[in-house]
């Protein structure tokens, strides 16, 4: 008599780092939080071909903003009790790490999170940094032959920024960072950017949830996301950010690429199927191959990631379960 087979044993799905939400779902999470913006204020907080609406801002971004005065608020909870132990006061900026392609709408999020959080009743101190300003001088660029690989870790001056992020956490009264021009697509000579001690401090950037652990001889060295209190990343298909990015390159042929002072100027004649194949181009040749080498990879490092679909509005939301 052939024995008895084995009880099959069930498969266990292991569970997620991240709970799953849906836009509805997400969107209850909203609680009773007001809407604080007008169509007028979002309006200056939009980004090129990024047409976020009221709705989305109350469905996506005011549970959002939600979550990080809760966050905010637990922290300095934290350091009452850490100024109790000391019997003195501590004072620590709450720092948010905002990732994400180009073309993607960090921006534009980080824009609208501020403006949220500035409106919250504490009326907190709320400053945003892009990290554009710490790239390297196109001169050193040059000089390094890395023009062509702009917005790659490299490109950075990352002991800068990481200085520059330590020094707002650590409570310094004044922190000053170079400020970046798209225009000129280069550092502006002497002017600065002043952040006086700051509530919180959002700091929106390609590569900003990036470690060196895969780095070989950087392992200890210390990266700007070792300072973060939360990270947040905006993501989407690939193929959604190229249409976006081809999108985007099409209205600033339009507009900023016809200033003469634009670095771009030589695009601003483009006929429209020109400029089509040299989005497509750069896209391929520089931000395709930084999204896919460096800034992807970070995603399962941020503690909320909110998913684009093809029209650019949320439609997912994960939240890190710890």
């Amino acid at each position: 008599m052939p024995p008895t087979p084995p009880e099959s044993v069930p498969s266990v799905q292991a569970p997620s780092d991240y709970m799953d939400f849906d836009r509805a779902s997400w969107a209850r999470l909203r609680a009773s939080t007001p809407l604080t913006l007008t169509e007028d204020d979002l309006a200056a907080l939009r980004g090129v071909n990024e047409d976020v609406s009221l709705d989305e801002v109350a469905e996506i971004y005011l549970p959002v903003s939600r979550l990080l005065n809760l966050y905010v608020a637990a922290t300095r909870e934290l350091h009452r009790a850490t100024a109790t132990f000391l019997g003195e006061p501590v004072d620590v900026p709450f720092v948010i790490g905002l990732a994400g392609s180009v073309a993607v709408g960090k921006s534009t999020t980080a824009r609208i999170l501020q403006r949220l959080l500035l409106r919250w009743p504490e009326s907190p101190r709320v400053d945003l940094v892009a990290t554009d300003g710490f790239l390297l001088p196109n001169a050193v660029l040059e000089s390094r032959n890395l023009l062509h690989r702009k917005g790659f870790p490299e490109s950075y001056d990352r002991r800068a920024l990481v200085r520059f992020v330590s020094d707002v956490k650590a409570g310094r009264p004044e922190v000053s960072a170079p400020v970046y021009s798209h225009v000129a697509y280069d550092i502006v000579p002497g002017e600065r950017q002043v952040v006086r001690s700051p509530d919180v401090l959002i700091l929106e950037g390609l590569n900003v949830l990036q470690t060196g652990s895969a780095v070989p001889g950087r392992e200890g060295q210390p990266y700007v996301s070792d300072f973060f209190d939360f990270s947040v990343y905006v993501d989407a298909d690939e193929d959604d950010v190229e249409r976006w990015y081809v999108d985007r390159f099409l209205r600033l042929r339009e507009t900023v690429f016809r200033d003469p002072s634009s670095y771009f100027r030589r695009y601003g004649d483009l006929d429209r199927t020109a400029a089509v194949a040299t989005a497509r181009g750069i896209w391929s040749e520089t931000n395709g191959v930084n999204l896919n080498q460096n800034i992807a990879p970070t995603r399962s490092r941020a503690r909320l990631i909110l998913e684009k679909g093809p029209d650019h509005a949320v439609r997912r939301v994960l939240l890190r379960r710890v």
